[in-house]
């Protein structure tokens, strides 16, 4: 990752404006009043981009760049967060960003049913929301350096596998602190030991030292951020710091009404930040960090975002990822380049969930109309074994056990018991037996079983 190039003063800017004489008066009173959108065309651009635009006529790239700057300083608010020279960290809040939470706030929290009605059936919720979180710890595990396919870690959290190595590792601790977030942690106030707890969660048995699990990292443990040319890309603050900063976060997540209101989307991006800049453990940071965003989120309310899979988007374009965080360090450490990236992600993640639970609907009608159009069985089948044989229309010759089944739909093992044996006994599945344990093999002229359909 390459450095960004370092905007130029305000101030330098502004005193070389007032250099230029008696012009200066006419031109600053024209950037104030003409030139006056912190965000030109809906775009927050950093001066890495904006140094290769065309300026407005009349302007050079540094005077637009000082318009800009002047606009963005009226609406630009602090937050608790300092830098590691004291200085503190600002964000904003441009008309492209309130549209975007906006959004947000209108698809991502209110009742389930606004999701449509497959979310609103409790069996496919809960079997999404497991999906959701499978996705969510394998992409979180790439981002973070895993070495294993999405089939392969797939398959070994569905049928209960142990992990063979240290990335197969790391993804069921992501899975398994994904889970503990949805079922108890978004209950609980932030606090260092939840921070801990989370950590731990997170790093069991991925750490080359393992005493580093649940604990700050220590200055004699090299954690800067440097990149392929050797460029400190990120030097985060020393070992005595850490406590005071990680009770400030917490403190900070929590909301404790204090003054000024920052949108709870917004807060739970910049407590994903936070996390990210203090990089309090030597490894892990940012799974902890990621994690405490669907914390965050969860605990205001944002219930469908922990359908989503916002690491899957993030690894997609990873370079994006890190320069949002690069481009507020280098900016005056304003963070709305990072709140900005952040939101399109979470917008981006809603659009294409919305996209699946249209197919989902789609292609339950579709294998409904099929078994209705077959009459291959009199008794009527439940959303379980219909997702299962939609699958198998799909995957000529694939396997069932009633152990996947069972994990894969959270019911109870004589559920998914009755649910394949009565689809082996209508003819939709061929049963066999593999040791001591039945085996439901997908047939291959599944769709003529079911009435000569399946294929349109």
């Amino acid at each position: 990752m390459q450095k960004p190039s370092l905007p130029p003063r305000t101030d330098d800017l502004y005193a070389k404006l007032l250099d230029t004489g008696p012009v200066s008066g006419d031109l600053l009173s024209r950037l104030i009043h003409e030139h006056n959108d912190p965000a030109p065309g809906g775009r927050y651009r950093h001066w890495h981009k904006l140094r290769h635009l065309r300026p407005p006529e009349g302007l050079t790239h540094e005077v637009w760049w000082l318009a800009i700057k002047l606009a963005r300083s009226t609406i630009l608010k602090p937050w608790p967060l300092h830098g590691t020279d004291g200085t503190p960290f600002y964000f904003a809040m441009p008309d492209v960003l309130q549209e975007m939470v906006h959004r947000i706030d209108r698809r991502a929290s209110g009742t389930i049913e606004a999701a449509g009605p497959w979310l609103a059936d409790p069996a496919s919720k809960q079997r999404y929301l497991l999906g959701a979180l499978k996705e969510e710890a394998i992409h979180s595990s790439q981002i973070e350096g895993a070495a294993t396919t999405r089939r392969v870690a797939k398959r070994m959290l569905n049928e209960g596998h142990s992990p063979t190595d240290m990335s197969e590792q790391m993804v069921l601790n992501n899975y398994r602190g994904m889970t503990f977030i949805a079922e108890a942690a978004k209950e609980r106030e932030l606090t260092a030991d939840l921070v801990f707890e989370l950590h731990g969660i997170l790093t069991e048995g991925t750490l080359d030292d393992p005493s580093a699990v649940g604990r700050f990292r220590r200055d004699d443990e090299q954690i800067a951020v440097i990149n392929d040319a050797g460029e400190v890309l990120h030097d985060p603050p020393r070992e005595a710091e850490l406590p005071g900063r990680l009770e400030a976060m917490c403190a900070f997540a929590n909301d404790d009404g204090s003054q000024p209101f920052i949108h709870p989307v917004v807060r739970s991006v910049l407590l994903h930040f936070w996390l990210a800049h203090d990089h309090p453990f030597v490894d892990g940071n940012g799974r902890t960090a990621r994690a405490l965003f669907y914390w965050s989120m969860a605990r205001r309310g944002y219930w469908l975002i922990e359908y989503t899979s916002l690491s899957r988007l993030l690894l997609r374009a990873r370079g994006r990822y890190n320069r949002a965080f690069l481009y507020a360090e280098s900016d005056d450490n304003d963070a709305t380049y990072f709140v900005l990236h952040q939101c399109r992600t979470i917008l981006q993640a809603i659009d294409e969930l919305h996209e699946y639970i249209g197919r989902k609907m789609a292609d339950t009608r579709r294998s409904r109309d099929i078994l209705i159009g077959g009459g291959a069985t009199s008794a009527p089948l439940n959303q379980r074994q219909l997702a299962l044989l939609r699958n198998a229309l799909d995957h000529p010759g694939a396997t069932y056990t009633i152990r996947i089944h069972k994990d894969y739909h959270s019911v109870s093992y004589q559920t998914a018991r009755t649910d394949l044996l009565q689809l082996a006994e209508a003819g939709l599945l061929d049963r066999t037996k593999v040791g001591r344990e039945f085996v439901f093999i997908a047939p291959a002229d599944l769709d003529g079983r079911l009435g000569g359909v399946g294929g349109e």
